[in-house]
């Protein structure tokens, strides 16, 4: 069994940390470079900085905060939110981005995702899929989750990845900040499905929910933030579980 990851995700609104429940009732958590540089030193093996309303308002993500996380941690660090052109990825990865996560542009210009993996290669073009429940299967939204596009999100991650894609970020809105734990069933149709890492997310209220998307769900990664942001858990206390379970 390849190693799992442990992800905390920094929503970003307004250069603000935020966290809401089925992508509402945004909350403020903290400044995104105290947080980043507190879960690094936490043991945490990975961070995800999502600039939530940077497709909506029509603009790029801070590349000021992408540089200032970058030079404060030493884990990879994955970024998205607003990248629509080659030149958006290159500027993230100047920045510091390790890789960058493309959602909405990708279904607007699927050839986004072969270009990026063509250039600057695939281990550093992730695809943000944001999957809501449609009749016995998911159904593909963008634009932080208010526009439905009529994709099915298995079909779609499979076309993803034969674009080049090194990796998928599967939120499911539906799990999204209920604590009630990850959508199962969704992770592991889309992990069955392509041979690329799944990272999931959305959901996770429990340690048991840690362990069910790595076992049942095949996740290679869980992303989680109230848990972390809230003190629910701390970073080391999922990995000890985790090990206790035999999750590696």
């Amino acid at each position: 069994m390849n190693k799992k990851r442990l992800i905390v995700c920094l929503d970003v609104k307004n250069g603000r940390v935020v966290k809401g429940v089925n992508f509402k009732n945004i909350q403020d958590i903290g400044d995104p470079v105290e947080l980043a540089a507190y879960y690094d030193r936490e043991g945490i093996d990975e961070i995800v900085f999502l600039d939530i309303s940077a497709t909506l308002e029509g603009r790029k993500t801070t590349l000021d905060v992408v540089k200032r996380v970058s030079q404060n941690i030493r884990v990879p660090f994955t970024v998205g939110g607003g990248i629509s052109t080659l030149k958006d990825i290159e500027n993230l990865i100047k920045a510091g981005a390790s890789k960058v996560s493309i959602g909405s542009a990708a279904v607007k210009n699927p050839q986004l995702i072969q270009e990026g993996a063509r250039k600057f290669g695939s281990e550093r073009i992730v695809l943000a899929c944001d999957a809501k429940k449609k009749g016995g299967s998911w159904e593909v939204y963008t634009h932080g989750g208010r526009v439905a596009t009529g994709l099915d999100v298995v079909w779609w991650c499979k076309k993803a990845e034969s674009l080049g894609v090194g990796e998928i970020l599967l939120t499911s809105m539906d799990a999204d900040g209920t604590k009630d734990g990850y959508d199962i069933d969704l992770t592991r149709a889309v992990a069955d499905a392509v041979n690329v890492p799944v990272i999931a997310s959305g959901g996770a209220g429990k340690l048991e929910h840690f362990r069910d998307v790595f076992i049942k769900g095949r996740a290679s990664g869980a992303l989680a933030a109230s848990i972390f942001h809230k003190g629910i858990f701390s970073v080391r206390e999922v990995k000890e579980y985790l090990v206790s379970e035999g999750v590696e």
